[in-house]
């Protein structure tokens, strides 16, 4: 089919036409032409044409759970899909917190043949450990062989120095990354949010900030002694920030990423006990908050990962001490991070989307360029909308953004000879 794209500015720092106003027109899902705006014909071409159009590399999140197989009644690898082209992403990186877990080759390649004729690319994550227990290594060569793009735990921290060491020394030999979600089970694994203040008036008990911080420093020396590569997600805390930023001045292979909402909630937000703000590590201070802030700007932080975790109605309609941790939010990622971060430009938007996380983990960029595959996302920075049912793609609604003004929207994008698009 053939695509033409009007007047889109270019953000690629891989592209002769970068920070210039472009058409691009798309033929069988190659770039043929880009050139100046009104130079393109449209011949019989499916035509897009907003104001203030962005194109960009497409977009790859690096922490999403899509339930199948086992809890489909959460999530499929159809409707995470669906959420995922929605919220501007042409790549997304599945946990293996399934039932059963992802931790062979059989079930990496489940979701590899099971996704491959949706709009998105799907990359499993391969389990650590066998069942993500924490107890043995995973067969993670086979995993590798078989198209998983790195190793986690997912949701459950890797807790044995011993065993982590090794898992590094292991990946080392194919140039794999894990992927650590910082929580040390042994302090307060009854905590619900952040120790503070606020948790003791709220009268909820408190997981402090030290559960997260002495795992980011004790596997920052793990991977320094290993040698290998270890990316931190979802960290919540300036002096995690602090750590990270003094292991890369090192020289050490350490990355990290942050969620969507810990750049726009805090603690405070907890006031009304909304269980879709429920998440581990949970929403920190606000001087947190405003680290995590100054990080993503400064490049201390390398990209955004969703952490898109969908709960159903009963996980999460109830007391808060019952309800699951985690929320949806891949349709609303982008636009949290342009609302949370208001002076954010579109080139560094990409760099956390798709130019550094595509680096992290071995994905080829394809660019705009002409003959290059076209794996494009498109998005706006100025567009104000309220967040609505009809929105959201998941097929769970866990998602605390709903009925929320966010600014910047997602197009759509165009990806595996085809275009996904948003309604205007």
């Amino acid at each position: 089919m053939k695509i033409l794209i009007k007047s889109a500015k270019i953000v690629d720092p891989s592209s002769p036409f970068n920070g210039q106003p472009a058409d691009i027109l798309i033929d069988g899902g190659k770039i043929a032409r880009i050139g100046k705006p009104g130079s393109v014909p449209q011949a019989d071409a499916e035509l897009i044409d907003t104001p203030n159009l962005h194109a960009s590399t497409g977009w790859l999140d690096i922490f999403s759970n899509f339930g199948d197989p086992g809890y489909e009644f959460r999530e499929t690898l159809e409707s995470g899909a669906a959420a995922a082209a929605a919220g501007g992403y042409t790549d997304v990186m599945v946990i293996p917190n399934t039932n059963p877990v992802i931790h062979n080759k059989a079930g990496v390649e489940y979701i590899v043949h099971k996704t491959s004729i949706l709009p998105v690319t799907v990359h499993p994550i391969g389990a650590i450990t066998r069942n993500a227990e924490g107890k043995e290594l995973a067969e993670m060569y086979d995993m590798k062989a078989s198209g998983a793009l790195a190793f986690s735990d997912g949701t459950r921290s890797v807790q044995s120095a011993g065993l982590l060491v090794k898992a590094l020394q292991y990946v080392k030999a194919f140039k794999g990354v894990l992927i650590q979600l910082p929580d040390d089970h042994s302090i307060n694994p009854q905590g619900l949010m952040n120790e503070s203040v606020i948790s003791t008036r709220l009268g909820l008990p408190g997981k402090p900030a030290m559960a997260e911080e002495l795992i980011v420093a004790r596997d920052i020396e793990l991977a320094k002694y290993a040698g290998s590569r270890i990316h931190f997600t979802g960290i919540s805390t300036a002096k995690s920030v602090h750590l990270i930023k003094k292991a890369k001045e090192e020289g050490l292979d350490i990355t990290c990423s942050v969620t969507p909402y810990h750049l726009y909630f805090c603690e405070e937000d907890l006031q009304d006990y909304d269980t879709n703000l429920k998440v581990n590590p949970p929403l920190r201070s606000k001087a947190d908050r405003e680290a995590l802030k100054a990080a993503v700007l400064d490049g201390t932080i390398d990209c955004i990962a969703s952490h898109h975790l969908p709960h159903e109605y009963d996980s999460k309609v109830l007391e808060f001490e019952y309800a699951k941790f985690g929320m949806a939010g891949l349709e609303t990622t982008f636009a949290v991070l342009n609302t949370a971060l208001p002076g954010i430009t579109a080139e560094r938007i990409v760099e956390l989307f798709s130019t550094n996380p595509r680096k992290i983990f071995n994905l080829e960029a394809h660019g705009l360029s002409e003959g290059a595959t076209a794996s494009i996302t498109l998005f706006n920075t100025d567009s104000n909308w309220t967040v609505k049912p009809t929105d959201l793609h998941s097929k769970s609604g866990n998602n605390p953004f709903l009925n929320r003004e966010l600014k910047g929207k997602v197009t759509g994008i165009i990806h595996h000879n085809r275009a996904t698009l948003n309604k205007a």
